[in-house]
């Protein structure tokens, strides 16, 4: 459940504060469907994005993308869009913490049985401080060779027939 803690505020603030959750709650369908995810492959093959509700906004395929293969590329794109919808999902549980509480989100999050991403792979993956750190050193790399952030497709040894060889955990946010 959750955690009593003592009332620092004035029954009009917390009024206020019971009015406003409401309406936030009242307004998740809209704030989920305002949210989107993106992902891409390691390879720049794939780009899929979603909204809150999982709903497919865009699935983009470089020209390239049917050398893996119908099976395989299949198999990219799900993996591919679930990477989004964790990100779509994190995106909306970070819109609705602010609104909501961590309390309600967390409810929220048990409800609908779809826990956060970044809480749900605790443990797993790198830690937010790990991310920066490694977003930072590839910022620095691609200003100094000159070239867009994305820079060229490198072979970085995907095989899209192997689950272990993409870690949907490096592509989570945190709150």
């Amino acid at each position: 459940m959750t955690d009593r803690q003592p009332l620092e505020r004035s029954t009009r603030q917390l009024i206020e504060d019971g009015r406003a959750r409401q309406e936030a709650l009242a307004d998740i369908d809209t704030v989920l469907r305002n949210v989107q995810g993106t992902a891409y492959d390691n390879h720049g093959s794939v780009r899929v994005t979603v909204d809150g509700r999982g709903k497919l906004v865009d699935l983009w395929l470089r020209q390239d993308a049917v050398r893996w293969g119908a099976d395989q590329l299949g198999r990219l794109i799900v993996m591919v869009a679930q990477a989004a919808m964790d990100e779509a999902t994190q995106a909306g549980y970070n819109k609705l913490a602010p609104l909501l509480g961590d309390n309600m989100t967390y409810a929220i999050e048990l409800i609908s049985g779809r826990a956060a991403p970044a809480r749900a792979g605790a443990g797993s993956g790198i830690t937010a401080e790990e991310f920066q750190r490694r977003r930072d050193e590839r910022m620095r790399k691609a200003d100094g060779a000159g070239e867009s952030a994305r820079g060229p497709v490198e072979d970085d040894g995907f095989d899209p027939d192997d689950p272990l060889s993409f870690d949907l955990s490096s592509l989570r946010s945190d709150r």
